[in-house]
């Protein structure tokens, strides 16, 4: 009985000799685990006219350069659209401008395949400012974006404000034949 004891506490001896060093080395691997991304997108107004849209950022974190894409899919335009308008946070204060922004055919990503810009779309872009400092993007493609099953692209290239939080973009588009934009729906990006 003795003896059947000395040898267990020798096996655990080794097996420590063993496991323990391979713990330690392998702690610093275990840092490396990506955070789990929540499937739950909050809205502060919850009132039936609220349309979420679709969109994809490549680097979430604060002050990174980052490339946005806000996607107007098939399903988001009823109409052929002649002007479309972007109304961004105030407090999203990143510089804006003119050549890094860009209206574009795109495939959107999943999980064989990443987002990309098929085609180019001509168009203007101005910048506006109001007294108050909301910004705005005016966007007068040169032929209406037709209401077919293609999926259209508002890319910005901007560096993440400073500050962490929620940004609620949203979209308004003037169909052919109207005069005045209507609401198409809203992005809620996360700066991490």
């Amino acid at each position: 009985m003795l003896k059947i004891t000395k040898k267990l506490t020798l096996n655990f001896k080794i097996l420590r000799f063993f496991v323990l060093p391979t713990l330690l080395i392998s702690t610093p691997f275990f840092n490396n685990i990506q955070d789990a991304k929540a499937g739950i997108e909050f809205q502060w107004d919850q009132d039936s006219g609220y349309r979420r849209l679709k969109w994809f950022q490549k680097e979430n974190k604060r002050k990174f350069r980052n490339t946005i894409y806000f996607f107007l899919r098939p399903s988001d335009r009823r109409t052929d659209l002649l002007k479309i308008n972007l109304a961004i946070p105030k407090t999203f204060k990143s510089t804006l401008k003119n050549e890094k922004i860009s209206f574009c055919k795109v495939r959107i990503g999943g999980f064989e395949s990443r987002t990309k810009c098929l085609e180019e779309i001509q168009a203007d872009i101005e910048i506006k400012t109001d007294e108050s400092g909301l910004r705005s993007l005016d966007i007068y493609p040169y032929s209406p974006i037709p209401s077919n099953k293609k999926s259209y692209a508002i890319v910005l290239k901007v560096y993440n404000p400073r500050k962490s939080g929620l940004y609620q973009f949203h979209s308004y588009g003037q169909p052919k034949g109207k005069s005045f934009s209507s609401y198409l729906g809203s992005w809620t990006i996360v700066i991490d």
